[in-house]
């Protein structure tokens, strides 16, 4: 209840937001979305989980259900889905998978949670997908920009992005926003767009024109823009390094998993220091500011939820609008990054659940409004 509570005066506040959207014709849900986004960052952070209900450990496609839901009883309040499954592959495949990714993103909107999207966006000049992979990818992000040879396919896919974002009406007959993370991690050279293959200037031009196309030409308003790189800076001025600009940007973000636990490696103090250079910035900005992915794979650390993550939230009194851990994979035993049930950190994963500092789905009233 106290979380509700706490929910409900931050509605009240809406109207009093500082914070810059990049889109003025924006829907009033997504207008909405952003502006509440912001005041419940100042007290409060959402949970959210990757592909929460797709699947889960040991199952995939089952009506209503998700690990986290099957243990606290509520599903995440930001649902991860992703945009990977809208380009490389045949008309068939992409309307199939489009009317698959529809539905999760209109049920959770109904529901009143949120969706974040990622773009695990498979190379369009090349084969390999979207890691990189020597001797076989293409350096794509010069190819794709104005004036490149694959510049006019990159509109197609565009295309096919903006015909989904008009698509996913809810019950109430509105679109559902959605946060759009594309080129993620783009500080590392795992993905094609890294910066090992491509320029600071391409990627920078890419980006401001992936937002304008979509918002400008194409007509997309329920999009809220997310920037979020990997964890290789410390300083602000390294965090911004490929930045393409505050009139470009709604969220900043970033991902880490290396100092939180991956591989056994800990440096919570370095990962603190970070969370606070993304906060203080988009005080600064006036942007929304959100932990974009993190988390520990197979949770061995049965305390990991309270000691090392919300300790860590809370060290700075940042301000974030959510925390994203990733997905819990249907089939391998131990690519998992939430609780499920008989899991070992359980129990302290209840305990943040109850904390009053983080918002699952059911602490949402009315983030539409």
């Amino acid at each position: 209840m106290l979380k509700t509570l706490l929910f409900a005066g931050a509605v009240l506040l809406v109207s009093h937001s500082g914070f810059s959207q990049i889109d003025t014709k924006a829907t009033r849900e997504t207008k909405a979305l952003y502006r509440n986004l912001g005041e419940i960052s100042k007290n409060n952070i959402l949970f959210g989980h990757q592909a929460a209900t797709e699947y889960g450990h040991g199952w995939s496609g089952d009506e209503n259900r998700s690990d986290v839901k099957s243990v606290t009883g509520s599903h995440p309040a930001i649902v991860g889905a992703d945009f990977s499954g809208l380009s490389g592959y045949s008309k068939e495949k992409i309307e199939k998978n489009a009317e698959a990714l529809r539905k999760n993103v209109v049920d959770t909107y109904n529901r009143g949670g949120v969706t974040t999207m990622a773009w695990h966006f498979n190379n369009p000049a090349s084969e390999g997908g979207f890691y990189w992979k020597d001797s076989v990818s293409a350096k794509a992000i010069a190819l794709i920009k104005p004036g490149g040879s694959h510049h006019e396919k990159y509109k197609e896919i565009l295309k096919t992005i903006a015909d989904f974002a008009h698509s996913v009406k809810g019950k109430d007959g509105t679109l559902a926003p959605m946060i759009f993370r594309p080129y993620h991690e783009l500080d590392g050279d795992w993905f094609w767009w890294g910066k090992g293959h491509c320029s600071r200037e391409d990627l920078i031009q890419v980006w401001q024109f992936t937002v304008s196309y979509l918002r400008d030409e194409l007509g997309v308003h329920n999009f809220i823009y997310a920037f979020s790189p990997d964890c290789k800076f410390t300083t602000e001025q390294e965090y911004l390094e490929r930045y393409p600009g505050d009139k470009w940007v709604d969220l900043v973000g970033f991902d880490d998993y290396a100092d939180f636990g991956r591989d056994g490696k800990y440096n919570l103090k370095a990962g603190v220091q970070k969370l606070k250079i993304v906060s203080d910035y988009a005080k600064k900005a006036n942007k929304l500011a959100a932990f974009t992915e993190s988390g520990l794979e197979s949770i061995p650390d049965k305390n990991w939820w309270t000691e090392s993550l919300l300790k860590s939230l809370k060290a700075e009194k940042v301000n974030l609008a959510y925390v994203l851990v990733w997905r819990n994979d249907s089939r391998s035993p131990t690519h998992f990054y939430a609780p499920f049930p008989g899991q070992v950190s359980v129990p302290d994963f209840m305990t943040f659940y109850n904390d009053p500092y983080t918002l699952f789905e059911k602490d949402l009233k009315n983030i539409y409004r």
